[in-house]
């Protein structure tokens, strides 16, 4: 059974910091690319974060870049997102997506909320 699965979203202060963990499991987890997506109310759900099957090259949306750290950890099995230096337009509902040529799988979703 595949599964992926978000943790870590909370409520947090501008400026502060969380870290975001996806699990994964029921597919062979280094094979493929890693994402980090985000939704906020009324708006499109936007690419984030991607990281490669190595974890050697990522990729960041121009709003996070500086501040928000993708990583991977293959013999875990888990996909993680460090964001730093928080702001309300961070708040979302953050989401954790696997792909690997046309099969993608994506998780629930953990929401996280920048709010002073």
């Amino acid at each position: 059974q595949v599964q992926l699965v978000e943790s870590g979203g909370g409520l947090v202060e501008p400026g502060g910091s969380l870290r975001l963990s996806c699990a994964a499991s029921g597919f062979t987890f280094s094979t493929y690319f890693m994402s980090w997506y985000r939704q906020a109310p009324g708006k499109e759900r936007e690419l984030v974060a991607d990281i490669y099957t190595t974890g050697r090259v990522t990729n960041y949306a121009d709003s996070v870049k500086g501040r928000f750290t993708i990583f991977r950890d293959n013999v875990k099995n888990t996909v993680s997102l460090q964001m730093n230096n928080l702001k309300p337009e961070d708040t979302a509902v953050y989401f954790c997506k696997g792909r690997r040529f046309g099969t993608e799988y994506w998780g629930q979703g953990t929401q996280v909320t920048v709010s002073s």
